[in-house]
Protein backbone atom coordinates (compact mmCIF):
# COMPACT_ATOMS: atom_id res chain seq x y z
CA UNK A 1 0.00 0.00 0.00
CA UNK A 2 1.42 3.43 -0.97
CA UNK A 3 0.34 6.68 -0.90
CA UNK A 4 2.01 9.50 -3.03
CA UNK A 5 1.03 13.10 -2.26
CA UNK A 6 1.38 15.89 -4.34
CA UNK A 7 1.36 16.13 -8.49
CA UNK A 8 3.20 15.79 -11.48
CA UNK A 9 6.66 13.37 -10.95
CA UNK A 10 9.47 13.81 -13.07
CA UNK A 11 9.85 12.02 -16.54
CA UNK A 12 13.10 9.86 -14.90
CA UNK A 13 11.15 9.13 -12.06
CA UNK A 14 8.56 7.66 -13.63
CA UNK A 15 10.75 5.54 -15.75
CA UNK A 16 12.60 3.74 -13.40
CA UNK A 17 9.45 3.41 -11.30
CA UNK A 18 7.57 2.06 -13.89
CA UNK A 19 9.72 -0.85 -14.76
CA UNK A 20 10.33 -1.79 -10.75
CA UNK A 21 6.43 -2.07 -10.04
CA UNK A 22 5.99 -3.96 -13.16
CA UNK A 23 8.26 -6.32 -12.37
CA UNK A 24 6.43 -7.07 -8.86
CA UNK A 25 3.33 -7.03 -10.24
CA UNK A 26 4.76 -9.77 -12.57
CA UNK A 27 6.03 -11.55 -9.74
CA UNK A 28 2.43 -11.73 -8.19
CA UNK A 29 2.90 -8.82 -5.63
CA UNK A 30 -0.57 -6.62 -5.21
CA UNK A 31 0.09 -3.51 -5.13
CA UNK A 32 -2.58 -0.31 -4.33
CA UNK A 33 -1.88 3.13 -4.61
CA UNK A 34 -3.54 6.35 -3.93
CA UNK A 35 -2.23 9.61 -6.02
CA UNK A 36 -4.17 13.27 -5.52
CA UNK A 37 -6.32 14.39 -8.58
CA UNK A 38 -3.77 16.26 -9.88
CA UNK A 39 -1.66 13.45 -11.23
CA UNK A 40 -4.65 13.05 -13.95
CA UNK A 41 -3.62 16.38 -15.18
CA UNK A 42 0.10 15.54 -16.01
CA UNK A 43 0.04 13.39 -18.53
CA UNK A 44 3.25 11.78 -18.44
CA UNK A 45 2.28 11.02 -14.84
CA UNK A 46 -1.04 10.03 -16.18
CA UNK A 47 0.47 7.82 -19.00
CA UNK A 48 2.48 5.93 -15.98
CA UNK A 49 -0.68 5.11 -13.62
CA UNK A 50 -2.51 3.68 -16.68
CA UNK A 51 0.29 1.37 -17.67
CA UNK A 52 0.75 0.32 -13.84
CA UNK A 53 -3.04 -0.35 -14.11
CA UNK A 54 -3.06 -2.07 -17.13
CA UNK A 55 -0.06 -4.43 -15.63
CA UNK A 56 -2.74 -5.05 -13.01
CA UNK A 57 -1.48 -2.85 -10.08
CA UNK A 58 -4.88 -0.95 -8.28
CA UNK A 59 -4.59 3.07 -8.77
CA UNK A 60 -7.31 5.05 -6.78
CA UNK A 61 -7.23 9.09 -6.40
CA UNK A 62 -8.12 11.58 -3.80
CA UNK A 63 -8.52 15.15 -3.76
CA UNK A 64 -6.63 15.60 -0.49
CA UNK A 65 -4.03 13.34 1.26
CA UNK A 66 -1.76 13.01 4.12
CA UNK A 67 2.14 12.50 4.45
CA UNK A 68 4.11 9.88 2.28
CA UNK A 69 3.54 6.31 3.25
CA UNK A 70 4.16 2.97 2.21
CA UNK A 71 3.09 -0.20 3.52
CA UNK A 72 3.90 -3.79 3.47
CA UNK A 73 1.83 -6.63 4.25
CA UNK A 74 0.44 -4.80 7.38
CA UNK A 75 3.43 -5.89 8.48
CA UNK A 76 6.41 -2.96 8.05
CA UNK A 77 5.45 0.51 7.04
CA UNK A 78 7.47 3.64 6.35
CA UNK A 79 6.97 7.41 6.90
CA UNK A 80 9.23 10.59 5.92
CA UNK A 81 11.87 11.17 8.89
CA UNK A 82 11.48 15.23 7.54
CA UNK A 83 10.43 17.34 4.20
CA UNK A 84 14.02 18.41 4.35
CA UNK A 85 14.88 14.92 3.28
CA UNK A 86 13.01 13.57 0.81
CA UNK A 87 15.05 10.54 0.22
CA UNK A 88 15.03 9.53 3.79
CA UNK A 89 12.47 7.09 5.30
CA UNK A 90 11.80 5.86 9.16
CA UNK A 91 10.96 2.37 9.06
CA UNK A 92 8.01 1.53 11.70
CA UNK A 93 7.58 -2.47 12.81
CA UNK A 94 5.20 -1.75 15.76
CA UNK A 95 2.40 -3.87 15.40
CA UNK A 96 -0.08 -0.92 16.48
CA UNK A 97 1.53 1.56 14.95
CA UNK A 98 1.62 -0.30 11.25
CA UNK A 99 -2.17 -1.44 11.87
CA UNK A 100 -2.86 2.50 12.74
CA UNK A 101 -1.37 3.62 9.20
CA UNK A 102 -2.41 0.62 7.52
CA UNK A 103 -6.10 1.58 9.03
CA UNK A 104 -5.46 5.66 7.76
CA UNK A 105 -4.51 3.99 4.24
CA UNK A 106 -7.90 1.87 3.74
CA UNK A 107 -10.08 5.07 4.72
CA UNK A 108 -8.46 6.80 1.78
CA UNK A 109 -8.59 4.08 -0.20
CA UNK A 110 -12.33 3.96 0.46
CA UNK A 111 -13.44 7.44 -0.95
CA UNK A 112 -10.85 7.16 -3.74
CA UNK A 113 -12.07 7.24 -7.30
CA UNK A 114 -10.62 4.00 -9.47
CA UNK A 115 -8.39 4.78 -12.83
CA UNK A 116 -9.27 2.87 -15.14
CA UNK A 117 -8.36 1.20 -18.49
CA UNK A 118 -10.60 3.59 -20.23
CA UNK A 119 -7.84 6.40 -20.15
CA UNK A 120 -10.67 9.07 -19.11
CA UNK A 121 -8.12 11.69 -17.23
CA UNK A 122 -11.07 13.62 -15.48
CA UNK A 123 -14.34 11.39 -14.99
CA UNK A 124 -17.61 12.97 -13.75
CA UNK A 125 -16.44 12.03 -10.24
CA UNK A 126 -13.57 13.30 -10.24
CA UNK A 127 -14.33 16.67 -11.49
CA UNK A 128 -17.60 17.02 -8.72
CA UNK A 129 -14.88 15.77 -6.09
CA UNK A 130 -12.21 19.15 -6.75
CA UNK A 131 -14.60 20.95 -7.36
CA UNK A 132 -16.08 20.26 -4.22
CA UNK A 133 -12.58 20.31 -2.27
CA UNK A 134 -11.76 23.76 -3.71
CA UNK A 135 -15.20 24.90 -2.60
CA UNK A 136 -14.83 23.60 0.65
CA UNK A 137 -11.51 25.71 1.11
CA UNK A 138 -12.34 28.80 -0.60
CA UNK A 139 -15.44 28.34 1.99
CA UNK A 140 -13.10 27.86 4.41
CA UNK A 141 -10.58 31.04 3.82
CA UNK A 142 -8.11 29.11 2.43
CA UNK A 143 -5.40 31.30 0.27
CA UNK A 144 -4.76 29.95 -3.32
CA UNK A 145 -1.18 28.90 -1.97
CA UNK A 146 -2.55 26.82 0.95
CA UNK A 147 -5.07 25.02 -1.57
CA UNK A 148 -2.51 24.36 -4.01
CA UNK A 149 -0.10 22.71 -1.47
CA UNK A 150 -3.31 20.66 -0.39
CA UNK A 151 -4.14 19.38 -3.62
CA UNK A 152 -0.95 18.84 -5.00
CA UNK A 153 -1.13 21.45 -7.76
CA UNK A 154 0.25 24.70 -9.23
CA UNK A 155 -1.25 28.30 -7.92
CA UNK A 156 -1.75 28.93 -11.75
CA UNK A 157 -3.78 25.83 -11.79
CA UNK A 158 -6.25 26.63 -8.38
CA UNK A 159 -6.40 30.36 -9.66
CA UNK A 160 -7.88 28.45 -13.16
CA UNK A 161 -10.38 26.69 -11.48
CA UNK A 162 -11.76 29.36 -9.51
CA UNK A 163 -12.06 31.85 -12.01
CA UNK A 164 -13.92 29.30 -13.94
CA UNK A 165 -16.30 28.46 -10.81
CA UNK A 166 -16.66 31.68 -10.24
CA UNK A 167 -17.97 32.34 -14.10
CA UNK A 168 -20.04 29.85 -13.55
CA UNK A 169 -21.81 30.91 -10.29
CA UNK A 170 -21.84 34.82 -11.54
CA UNK A 171 -19.44 35.98 -8.66
CA UNK A 172 -17.69 39.34 -9.09
CA UNK A 173 -15.25 38.89 -5.75
CA UNK A 174 -14.10 36.03 -3.32
CA UNK A 175 -16.12 37.41 -0.46
CA UNK A 176 -19.42 36.64 -2.98
CA UNK A 177 -17.89 33.91 -4.59
CA UNK A 178 -17.91 32.13 -0.54
CA UNK A 179 -21.14 33.03 -0.34
CA UNK A 180 -22.77 31.59 -3.36
CA UNK A 181 -21.05 27.96 -2.96
CA UNK A 182 -22.81 27.30 0.28
CA UNK A 183 -25.93 29.03 -1.32
CA UNK A 184 -26.29 26.84 -4.24
CA UNK A 185 -25.69 24.27 -2.31
CA UNK A 186 -22.25 22.79 -3.42
CA UNK A 187 -21.17 21.41 -0.33
CA UNK A 188 -22.22 18.79 1.58
CA UNK A 189 -23.19 18.42 5.11
CA UNK A 190 -19.82 17.60 6.44
CA UNK A 191 -18.09 19.94 4.23
CA UNK A 192 -20.27 22.91 5.28
CA UNK A 193 -19.25 21.68 8.72
CA UNK A 194 -15.96 21.12 8.12
CA UNK A 195 -15.84 24.92 6.60
CA UNK A 196 -17.48 26.59 9.51
CA UNK A 197 -14.99 25.34 12.23
CA UNK A 198 -12.71 27.36 10.40
CA UNK A 199 -12.24 30.82 12.19
CA UNK A 200 -9.87 32.45 10.63
CA UNK A 201 -7.45 32.81 7.34
CA UNK A 202 -5.20 30.46 6.33
CA UNK A 203 -1.90 32.30 5.37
Amino acid sequence: MTAQPGGSRPAELLESSLRRNIELIDRGVRQRTLYQHAIRMHQPTFEYMCQIVEAGGEVRTVDEMFDRLIVCDRTVAFIPTSSAYEQEALEIREPAVVRFLSNIFDHAWARGIPATLTRDRRPKLVASDLERALARMLVAGYTEEKIARDLGMSRRTVADHTSRLSRRLGSISRAQLGYLIAARGLLEDGDEAAAAGVHHLVY
